[in-house]
């Protein structure tokens, strides 16, 4: 049974992620929507609406629900459930998890808002937001992969190395974006 729950744990893990991937740059395009004349503005603006409905409360919020109840499952019904306390990666990634759902709700206000009509991010601010959870993906497949063979400083040094190299990217890409306009 363990094996199923973990299989569907992950498969939920992944449908939650494509929401989180998906989600900012659909608030992306509906931000940069507001840069069209009407009617386009408005038509654009209200299929984007849609979109970002279905995938947010069809997608998005069942896969973080269900992903919370298997991953607690397993943890508290796994082979190696009486041995939390001590596995520090486990703790770490427990953190990461936490704080990705954190950004969970940070998406989901931010949705609410350009609902509403209220956009007070830029589109190069969501930019930089979409890679939060790319940043929590790294971050937490390494801790569960890796465990204890990874080196506190190094994991830490490395996730760094990959913040930096992503900001970099975006940087880079936001050049292009202005050379090209």
């Amino acid at each position: 049974m363990y094996l199923y729950l973990k299989a569907l744990h992950i498969i939920f893990i992944v449908t939650w992620f494509a929401g989180l991937f998906y989600m900012p740059r659909l608030l992306i395009y509906n931000t940069e929507a507001g840069e069209q004349p009407s009617p386009a503005k408005e038509i654009l603006r209200k299929q984007f609406g849609i979109m970002l409905k279905r995938l947010w409360f069809g997608i998005a919020w069942p896969s973080a629900i269900i992903t919370l109840v298997m991953g607690l499952w397993v943890m508290f019904d796994g082979p190696w459930a009486g041995t939390f306390k001590v596995h520090t990666w486990l703790h770490i990634k427990l953190l990461f998890v936490i704080m990705l759902y954190v950004y969970h709700h940070t998406l989901h206000f931010i949705l609410k808002q350009q609902l509403r009509g209220v956009f007070k991010y830029t589109s190069q601010q969501l930019r930089i937001w979409n890679e939060v959870a790319t940043i929590f993906l790294v971050a937490i497949v390494m801790l569960v992969t890796v465990k204890q063979n990874m080196s506190a400083i190094w994991g830490v040094l490395g996730l760094l190395a990959f913040v930096v190299l992503l900001m970099s990217a975006i940087k880079i890409y936001k050049i292009v974006r202005q050379r090209k306009s």
